[in-house]
């Protein structure tokens, strides 16, 4: 069957990455026998200078028809103005909201081998594995936001609204997410204070407690859980939260990992690919790093780990997802690494890294044969 993946690249180290996940995916194209069709389209920055807009028809299209989208990063300081008429954020703001894909997940679970790069004690990233949920296309980052001009200087406000369907939609993910793994989803909210969270704790109780009873559900405020997250992190399994909360304390949950440069995450929604699974859009939670960017010293490992979960969840290929994580495995235990998690000294390149994944995933063992359609 063929699969068309979208890719874009997008600013700074953006290219970069994506250029080593992409090389991992020709690879497991080789080597389990799959046709990967890859359409490169500009996003962000690099659409603005080319086009006028981060987001430009051609990439839409592009993304509209594909089985799954590798991003690598947008913005920079070329495009930093906070008057500017468009911004690179745009881009990928508008991508996750015409595509739907509102349900943003971040797994965490921190490798043995990474252990000396978290500033962290071993004990408290003993047995550590989550996945947080980030609802992706509301809360403040899509309300209504205006400026206004007021006695002695400006008043700016921005809109956080969420609607009881918004709300359901992501915690059905997060729930069945959790019925998977240990069975225990945690829903973090400010419900003390913000009238968007009240919501929250109610619609998501209810959905829970109905549909899910299987499952156990908790309700964390998100400045306790900021704390929980460094001082007892394997608590947590599932943990759900709205889209300004998820953003922060995933990036706060990269000190477990021992850098943000190793996480990845996918952004699902519920329109169907033509694999009959989701489309999503996978990308390495780092940001575009402007000043590292062209160096080869960037970690390409969250974007190849964005690349696993783009071939377990948008194509259905579970042994070959596995197959890219033993083989980063075997590379960082090898000692081929970056300089964010360098231990010895002796830091890798970019191309480097990826090309030790490619190595490994060359020498995979791949089963004798691999069923996944329906009776004979």
């Amino acid at each position: 069957m063929r699969y068309r993946i979208a890719v874009l690249p997008g600013d700074g180290i953006g290219p970069e990455v994506t250029t080593e996940a992409v090389n991992v995916l020709r690879t497991v194209a080789d080597r389990f026998g799959h046709d990967f069709e890859f359409h490169d389209a500009l996003i962000g920055g690099a659409a603005i200078d080319a086009t006028g807009v981060p987001l430009p028809p051609a990439t839409l299209y592009a993304c509209s028809g594909a089985d799954a989208i590798l991003l690598g990063a947008v913005g920079g300081p070329k495009w930093d103005d906070p008057a500017a008429r468009v911004r690179p954020e745009q881009g990928l703001l508008g991508l996750r909201k015409r595509l739907e894909l509102f349900a943003n997940l971040r797994p965490v679970k921190p490798s043995p081998l990474l252990s000396n790069a978290s500033p962290l004690k071993p004990e408290i990233l003993q047995d550590v594995d989550l996945v947080v949920v980030r609802e992706l296309t509301g809360g403040l980052y899509f309300g209504e936001q205006r400026r206004e001009a007021i006695t002695n200087g400006e008043r700016a406000t921005d809109t956080c609204t969420y609607t009881t369907g918004e709300i359901e939609r992501v915690v059905r993910i997060a729930a069945t997410t959790a019925r998977t793994r240990r069975g225990k989803l945690t829903s973090v909210d400010k419900a003390n204070v913000l009238e968007t969270s009240r919501l929250w704790r109610q619609v998501t109780t209810r959905v829970v407690s109905e549909e899910f009873p299987d499952v156990e559900l908790e309700h964390v405020l998100v400045d306790a859980c900021a704390m929980m997250l460094i001082t007892e992190p394997s608590r947590f399994d599932v943990v759900v939260t709205e889209n300004l909360f998820g953003d922060i304390l995933t990036d706060e949950a990269a000190v477990l990992a021992g850098s943000i440069g190793v996480l990845p995450s996918a952004s699902l929604g519920s329109r169907q690919s033509s694999a009959l699974l989701p489309i999503g859009l996978y990308e390495p939670i780092h940001g575009s790093a402007p000043a590292i960017a062209g160096r080869q010293v960037a970690n390409p490992i969250g974007a190849i780990l964005s690349a696993a979960l783009l071939l377990r969840h948008s194509l259905g290929l579970e042994a070959e997802a596995d197959a890219v994580e033993t083989a980063i495995s075997a590379t960082l235990e090898e000692g081929i690494r970056t300089a964010d998690i360098a231990t010895n000294g002796a830091a890798a390149s970019t191309a480097q890294v990826g090309a030790g994944v490619v190595r490994h995933l060359q020498s995979v063992r791949i089963p004798v044969t691999v069923w996944r359609g329906g009776p004979a």
